[in-house]
């Protein structure tokens, strides 16, 4: 017996050291970062910036892949489904990991348990955005027509937490108006700039581009303070509309049992990118701002969301999916 277990130590032992040697070459060959939404969106935005980033850090090539579609369901699955061995991570936003749990009653997968956090990366605040040729001019106007004839406005919303954000929007306001789901930013704007939607509530690097180009406008902002970059717009907190206070942010997600020695080197090379100088520039410029946390971090602020989003939801009667 006492040679049967030796036999089986030396056996743990050896299997220890070759899994060690393995973690200590990850990457040693390309990786996918999965965006749930469509490439001129804010998150795919600041996703391929990420993967350049990543790829001078580790060595080895990072390929952005857009899984649209399913308010980022069919992206969150397409990492769970996959091997848990770090070659395969969520670009995640709000939606697949926080927004989700509140809005839908029942989700195919479970966040807290199906993905592991790796670290957090940046955040946008959102605009309210009406085409250039709208009638309104204010935040006040447009919000006071949602409530004075609710069955008068539609609004774009790119993803769940859109929709809880414009959702929460108007029923500060006591108004109502239309859904219509799209798959990310990019394409809600474009229907804006194009007429076919009366507003919506996206991220700024989205948008302003758009505003930059005459076609749509900008009527408040969604931070708790005016942004430097666009000092002349106000808040919806100093319009008026409560504590609203609704942001886009960005982290890196990897499928359960990926090994802790493969989540470290993944937190370690992206804590490093999001605190150095040339990402703080790269963000300035694009109206993003830094929001960097490690995994256990990432981890409670997400438990976090989770419980303020599910509270808005019932708190607002907010229609669940």
């Amino acid at each position: 017996m006492k040679k049967l277990f030796i036999a089986l130590a030396a056996v743990a032992m050896s299997f220890t050291a070759i899994s060690g040697a393995s973690y200590a070459a990850y990457p040693d060959k390309p990786m996918k970062l999965i965006v749930p939404y469509p490439p001129g969106s804010g998150t795919d935005t600041i996703a391929r910036y990420t993967a350049r980033r990543l790829e001078a850090s580790l060595g080895q090539p990072v390929v952005v892949e857009n899984r649209t579609g399913g308010n980022a369901i069919i992206a969150a699955q397409a990492v769970i489904n996959s091997p848990a061995d770090g070659y395969t991570l969520l670009w995640a936003a709000n939606g697949p990991v926080t927004t989700n749990v509140a809005l839908y009653k029942k989700l195919p997968y479970d966040p807290l348990v199906d993905l592991v956090p790796v670290a957090r990366a940046a955040y946008s605040p959102m605009g309210l955005f009406v085409p250039a040729n709208s009638p309104y001019k204010t935040a006040k106007e447009l919000l006071d027509v949602a409530k004075q004839d609710p069955e008068k406005l539609n609004y774009g919303s790119g993803s769940a937490t859109y929709n809880i954000a414009t959702e929460w929007l108007l029923s500060i306001a006591g108004g109502h108006a239309a859904a219509i789901n799209y798959k990310g930013s990019a394409p809600t704007i474009a229907d804006v700039a194009g007429g076919q939607v009366d507003f919506t509530i996206v991220e700024l690097s989205a948008a302003l581009p758009l505003v930059k180009a005459g076609k749509v406008k900008i009527l408040a902002v969604t931070s708790e303070k005016r942004m430097p970059s666009l000092s002349d717009v106000p808040t919806l907190q100093e319009l008026g509309y409560g504590n609203f206070f609704q942001v886009a942010w960005w982290g890196v997600f990897a499928p359960k049992s990926t090994p802790r020695e493969v989540v470290g080197k993944l937190e370690k090379a992206l804590l490093s990118i999001y605190s150095d100088a040339e990402t703080k520039a790269y963000l300035d410029e694009n109206n993003f701002s830094a929001f960097v946390a490690d995994a256990e971090g990432l981890r409670r602020f997400q438990e976090a969301e989770i419980e303020r989003e599910t509270s808005l939801v019932k708190k607002f009667n907010i229609p669940q999916l």
